[in-house]
Formats: structure tokens, sequence, C-alpha cells
């Protein structure tokens, strides 16, 4: 008899990260949805709920962050991780606290995604940086911290932060400043 295989959905709005990732994990036995949307992505799981999924932290029209618990909601025994190239602490801390399992900088490959869903347990060998970080980099972090207070609201943040709105979004487009 064979076992069934497990429910994979991908939500990620870079379609050719989806067909790579699907392709990957469907050659490793995964039952493989994807979804490029919050919509897409809540439809699938309440046709078939997955038992793990990866979830883009920046989803084109919405944030992984606020589909995250409507996700869990639906399919709560779900190991989620939260995929993102616009990393932060905040962002990191708020997944966890949402439920995510687990946290991973793009680009990551289908063996790092799966390593971090298997992860149970937090590990006290990480490296702590011998550095603190730049001030790009702390300046970047509190921009997410505060937007992230503001439930993604960039006018918000940026009366907030006391910078032109258009300022804010010229600084949110680009990459985050590496430590």
């Amino acid at each position: 008899m064979s076992e069934t295989p497990q429910r994979l959905l991908i939500i990620d709005d870079d379609e050719m990260f989806c067909h790579v990732m699907q392709r990957a994990m469907t050659r490793r036995g995964f039952e493989v949805m994807v979804a490029h949307d919050a919509d897409q992505a809540l439809s699938h799981a309440r046709q078939a709920p997955p038992q793990i999924a990866t979830l883009d932290l920046k989803l084109e029209h919405s944030s992984g962050l606020k589909l995250l618990p409507d996700l869990l909601a639906i399919a709560p025994a779900c190991r989620v991780v939260v995929l993102t190239g616009y990393s932060s602490i905040a962002t990191a801390v708020e997944a966890i606290k949402l439920g995510a399992a687990n946290y991973l900088c793009k680009p990551a490959d289908a063996d790092e995604i799966l390593a971090a869903l298997e992860q149970q347990d937090g590990n006290p060998d990480t490296e702590v940086a011998d550095n603190p970080p730049s001030i790009n980099r702390v300046t970047w972090e509190h921009i997410q911290k505060v937007l992230q207070e503001h439930d993604g609201n960039i006018s918000a943040t940026a009366r907030a932060l006391g910078m032109h709105r258009r300022t804010l979004q010229r600084k949110l487009q680009k990459r985050p400043v590496r430590r």
C-alpha cells in the first residue's frame, strides 16, 4: 500500500519561482498546488488543506503576513515557511508569532525549504555576528517595524516616520541593505 503524498501549497506571485519549485517538489514526491495571490491560496486550501506551505512575504496585492492567519484557520496543522527577498527582524518575528514554522531569505532552493519545514526546534549554535548592523540596515529594520505597526499602510508609516510618502515608497522598492 503506497503512502499518500504530502500536499504542498506554494504561494508566490513570481511565476518562474513557482514553476521551478513545483517541478522540484513534485520530483520529491509532493502533491503540489500553486497560488499567485491570497484568494487563490485560500481557495486551494479550502478545497484540499495542505500539510505544508511556502508563503511569499511580499505578494503583489497583499502581504503574506496578512494571509498567514487565514491560511492557518483553514489548515491549522499546516507547517508554513515564509520566504522573502525583503527580510527584516520585524517581519521574521511577526511571521513566527502568527504561526509560521520558519522564515527564510530568498533565494532558497527546495532542499533549504524542506530543511526549514522539518526543523522543529531552534538552533543554539547559530552564529552571532561579530559586528553590529550598518546604519543603513538599522534604518531598513526600523522602517519595516513601523510599516508593520501600521498594517502596511504606506501613508500612515510615512507620517509616523516624518518623511514624504513617495520617499518611503522608493526606499521600500529597494532590496534590503546587507548587514
